[in-house]
Parts: structure tokens; sequence; C-alpha cells
């Protein structure tokens, strides 16, 4: 075989491998076009607006890879339907192109409930907005900051920030009407539970206040008032008038005292859970 190769002049074998080269090269392009379908192209189909399941199915029927890319939510749509594809409708790609999905959600999104307690109720139905939340019932309560956010409501019951609630769920304000005109005689709270007092607050339209000693107490709701601010009367017997609206600040102990004895124990009106 050397021989062979060494009888002959050099320029023949320098051509020979060239041509050998040359051959080889163009089969390996030849291979190469037919792995990668090399020439072969495919035209996107549109699946915006279809279902999910329907888009992957008419993809994947084309020769198409497909890929859920993301999935957010708006109400607006359709739920489980394409809202975006990549590449877009009516492109020409190569075959067993990849196309990206994004795709609205079936079930939409838990969402922190924002702060919204002494906000302007500009501000809060502002913020509502911004976080997909509704603006539910809106009532009003007598309190001396006129146009703020007293309490906010979900499903009729006080929520907390950061608790969780769906998207587009309705939130109910409570707010401040400001103080009214007329004026009432201060309740007298003393010796009366917490709970009873609160009660009694809520129906005159008086707003509590701090309420001191409670965090020395596990069962607030059955402590025994001792002491408010405004009281019912002044240093000289005078009866006190409150708007409705105004704050009382309300004292609690476990145990009943005296006003005049803060060390004295009324005996004859134990606490039930004593």
């Amino acid at each position: 075989m050397f021989k062979f190769i060494t009888d002959r002049p050099f320029w023949v074998n320098l051509l020979a491998a060239a041509v050998l080269g040359f051959l080889l090269i163009f089969l390996i392009l030849q291979t190469l076009g037919w792995i990668t379908k090399h020439g072969e192209y495919l035209v996107v189909p549109a699946v915006k607006g279809k279902s999910t399941n329907e888009a992957i199915k008419l993809l994947e029927s084309k020769g198409f890879d497909v890929i859920i890319q993301d999935s957010v939510f708006t109400d607006t749509l359709a739920r489980g339907i394409v809202i975006k594809q990549l590449p877009d409708a009516d492109a020409t790609v190569k075959i067993n192109r990849t196309v990206f999905l994004t795709v609205n959600r079936y079930m939409p999104p838990m969402i922190s409930m924002p702060a919204l307690e002494g906000k302007s109720f500009g501000l809060a139905l502002d913020i509502l907005q911004r976080n997909h939340l509704q603006l539910g019932d809106t009532t009003f309560k007598p309190d001396f900051m006129k146009g703020s956010v007293l309490e906010q409501l979900y499903n009729g019951n006080k929520i907390e920030a950061g608790s969780k609630v769906v998207w587009g769920s309705k939130i109910s304000l409570v707010i401040a009407g400001g103080l009214q005109d007329e004026q009432i005689m201060v309740p007298d709270l003393i010796g009366k539970t917490f709970a009873e007092g609160k009660v009694l607050l809520e129906s005159s339209g008086i707003n509590i206040g701090a309420v001191i000693g409670k965090d020395a107490i596990k069962d607030t709701a059955t402590a025994f008032i001792y002491k408010q601010n405004p009281g019912r009367y002044n240093e000289e017997k005078q009866p006190v008038f409150i708007h409705p609206g105004q704050l009382m600040d309300i004292y609690i102990s476990q145990v009943m005292i005296l006003p005049e004895d803060s060390t004295t124990t009324i005996i004859n009106k134990p606490n039930s859970n004593q």
C-alpha cells in the first residue's frame, strides 16, 4: 500500500488527499444537515387565547416542543388560557423549536392584607386597588379622626395586616365620621367587667382609648373596671359630658378594686374565674 503511494508523483498524492478531505467534509455536513433537519422550517400557529391544553396539543401536533414558562393571574381574562407565546404567531422557525407559553392561572393567588387603619379613606382605596382587592361596605363611626380608617373587615370580621386573602376579595371599612355636635353624659363603668363596659361604650358611640392593666391579665373580658378617664363626675361632683367619637381610657384589674383605695379588694364581688 505504501509502495502504491510512493510510486506516484507528489502532486498526485496531494490532489488525492484534497479530494478525500473534500469528500469527508461534504459527508459530515450532509450528516449534520440530516440530523438537524437543515432547511426544514415551520410556521408557528397562533395559540394566544386558546385553553392551555388545546394550545399544547396543537403545537405538539405541528412538531413543536412546549414549555409553560410562566403563570400569572388576570381577573379580566378567562382562566387557564394562553396570554402570551414566544415565538409569536406566524413566525418562521426551524423544526423542533420550543415554544414558550405564559398562561392565566385557574385559581387566584393569595395576597397579603395591607395595613389600612389610620390612613385616609382615599389612600386606603388606592392601596386596595394596587393590591388587587375590592372595596366592600363602608360604615361610619363617630371619631375625632374624621375621614380616616378605623377598622378593616373581611367577611364581617376584623382582619390584621399581613393576613392572607384571596385576590379580588372585598374588604369593608369603618370610617371615622368626626365628632357629633350632641353631648352625652359620661357613662359609669366602675365595677363592670371589661366586656360589659365595652358594650356600653359602643352603644353610646364612645371609643375605647388606652386599656391600662391588660398586659398582666389573661382574660380581659372578665376583668373589672376600677377607674376611667374621663370620670363620670368632676372634682365639684358635677356630671361630665362627652361627644360621641371621643376616647375613654379604662383601668382594669383581675379583682375588683375600690376607687377610694387601690389596695382594697371588694370581697362580695369576686371574679367568676377566681
